[in-house]
Formats: structure tokens, C-alpha cells, sequence
């Protein structure tokens, strides 16, 4: 072939490029222009799939702020020994230095009976009832921080060696109820995780019935545009697209409604910071998470389309 024949092909094949671009872009717009055209099936239609979409979303960021609160108290994990009451306190801060000479132990603190019975009698409001105790029932206590990053797995371990030691009565481990807590939050996650796929499903049912109405409204177009010698791909475009933008702009609305809630909740939740005096964050969705969702349920339309066209274009044929 000669250098002229090539010279010619690259200016065909760059055209047939821009054309095959430009009839997407032309496709894109008058799948647009045809649900507009539609405004009381587009408005169902984004409005079932936001609603449903809007579900799974809430409870993602509903976990998203448990997450964010209970975060840092993994940092706070400690442990509580409750000597025995016949350990004096001379043998008692020989004991906590021992235990701080431990491996997997950080820092330690001795908390004598005097003690803990003054700040029991200040902080719980029965002063005059403990006077009239003849001895205090309340043993010395050391509270043992383990080191920053130890897993569940050596914070338990540490925890039975402690136990173990014959002047501790009771080792208790102040989290208990943080890992059920996580234990918890698994189980929730996994239902959210399963609950999102139940609403994927539904939303790909609601695209592809909406898209097989399209496709029977346009028989007779169809028919037509296949006599005249167009391709299944070139018919199925504007469907596909169409299931683009329902997905696009119900993931829109389900961003809209989960913003609209959390703007809705917000007095009582500064309420509850107020109450509880804590410096609490809630968290809405980030732009990663905005990402996710838009992307997501734009996928969704896409393949619920591609399902409704699949099925029923092929069955449509000029007789």
C-alpha cells in the first residue's frame, strides 16, 4: 500500500470516530429530551428509585457516625484490679509496681480503699449513710492501661494473667461493652450489606419495567427503523442511555432525601451533645461517599436497562 492510500485512511477512520462520538453525544441528549418529555413517569420513576436507594444510604451513614463516635474508645481500654480486702496497702503498691514492670502493661495507677471510699462519698450523694459504716468495704484497686495498639487477642491474654495473680479478687475489663458493641455494629453492617443488595435488585426491577413500557410505546418506531436497515446496537442506544439517566437522577434524589433527614434530625442531635456534654461529630456523607452512590445507582440504570432491552428488543421484528 502506498504512503497516499494511508494518508487518506487516517483522515477516514478519524471521521468515523468523531461520528461514532457525535451520535453518542446526539443519543445521550434525545434520551434526555424523551424523559423530559415524560414528566409524570420520569418523576415516579427518579422518585421510587431515590426512595429506595435513599434507605440503604441512610443506614450507611447512620453506621458511618456510630463508627465515627465509638472510634477513639478503643484507645481507653483499661483494666480494673480488685485486690482482695486482707491485702494491705503496703503490699498493694508492690504490687502495682510488679505489674507495671509487665509485658503488654503501659501504665498503672493505685487507687487505695481511703480512697476510692472518699470519692464514693462524694460523687454518689450518701454521705451521711457511709459515717455509719463500721469499716470500709471498698479493697484497693489498680487500674492497668495496656499498651497503645494491642490487639482484643493480648489485651485478653493480659487480662487472664492478671486474673491470675493470687492477691486480685476480680480483673475486670472496662470495654466489655465496647466489644459488643463492634459485635454489634458487624451484625448491623452485614444487614446493611445485605439490604443494599435486596434495594439494588429492586431498583434494577423499577429501570427495567420502565425501560420494557419505553420499548412497547415505541413498537411501532422500532419496526420502522429496523426496515430501514438500522442495527440492534444503533435501536438499543437511546434505551440505554434513558436507563442512565433514571439511575443518575434517582441517585441524585437519594442523596437529596438522606441531606434533607440529617438536616431534619440536627436540632435534637445537638440537643443530645448538649446533654451528654460531649464533644460529639456527626458526619454526613462525604464527597467519596457522594461519589459512590451517584456512580453506583448510575450503574444500576445502566444494567436494568441493558436486562429490559436485551430481552425485549430481539423479540421485536418487522413482519
Amino acid at each position: 500500500m502506498s504512503n497516499s492510500n494511508i494518508r487518506r485512511d487516517k483522515p477516514a477512520t478519524s471521521n468515523r470516530l468523531m461520528a461514532y462520538l457525535t451520535h453518542h453525544f446526539q443519543t445521550l441528549l434525545f434520551s434526555l429530551q424523551k424523559i423530559y418529555q415524560a414528566p409524570t413517569t420520569t418523576i415516579m420513576t427518579v422518585a421510587v428509585i431515590g426512595i429506595t436507594l435513599s434507605l440503604p444510604a441512610g443506614f450507611y451513614l447512620f453506621l458511618k457516625n456510630i463508627d465515627a463516635m465509638s472510634g477513639d474508645l478503643r484507645s481507653t481500654t483499661q483494666i480494673t484490679l480488685y485486690l482482695k480486702l486482707n491485702v494491705k496497702e503496703k503490699d498493694a503498691r508492690a504490687l502495682r509496681r510488679e505489674i507495671g514492670l509487665m509485658q503488654k502493661v503501659q501504665t498503672t495507677e493505685f487507687i487505695s480503699r481511703h480512697d476510692a471510699l472518699e470519692t464514693f462519698r462524694q460523687s454518689s450523694g450518701f454521705g451521711k449513710s457511709i459515717d455509719t459504716l463500721s469499716s470500709n468495704p471498698l479493697p484497693h484497686s489498680i487500674i492497668v492501661e495496656p499498651e497503645t495498639g494491642a490487639d482484643t487477642f493480648a489485651i485478653k491474654n493480659l487480662l487472664n494473667a492478671l486474673q491470675a495473680i493470687p492477691e486480685v479478687e476480680i480483673a475486670k475489663l472496662d470495654t466489655e461493652w465496647l466489644e459488643r458493641l463492634y459485635t454489634i455494629l458487624e451484625i448491623a453492617k452485614r444487614s446493611v450489606a445485605i439490604i443494599t443488595i435486596l434495594f439494588a435488585f429492586a431498583v434494577l426491577l423499577i429501570i427495567g419495567n420502565t425501560i420494557r413500557l419505553d420499548i412497547q410505546n415505541r413498537y411501532q418506531e422500532i419496526i420502522v427503523t429496523k426496515l430501514i436497515g438500522a442495527t440492534n446496537a444503533f435501536i438499543r442506544r437511546p434505551f440505554l442511555y434513558g436507563g442512565i439517566w433514571y439511575g443518575l437522577l434517582g441517585g441524585l434524589t437519594s442523596w437529596i432525601i438522606v441531606e434533607i433527614g440529617y438536616l431534619a434530625i440536627s436540632g435534637p442531635l445537638d440537643q443530645l451533645k448538649l446533654l451528654y456534654q460531649a464533644d460529639l461529630v456527626f458526619v454526613t456523607f462525604s464527597l467519596h461517599d457522594f461519589i459512590i452512590l451517584v456512580s453506583s445507582s448510575t450503574l444500576l440504570g445502566l444494567a436494568g436497562s441493558w436486562i429490559a432491552v436485551a430481552r425485549h428488543l430481539n423479540q421485536i421484528e418487522p413482519t
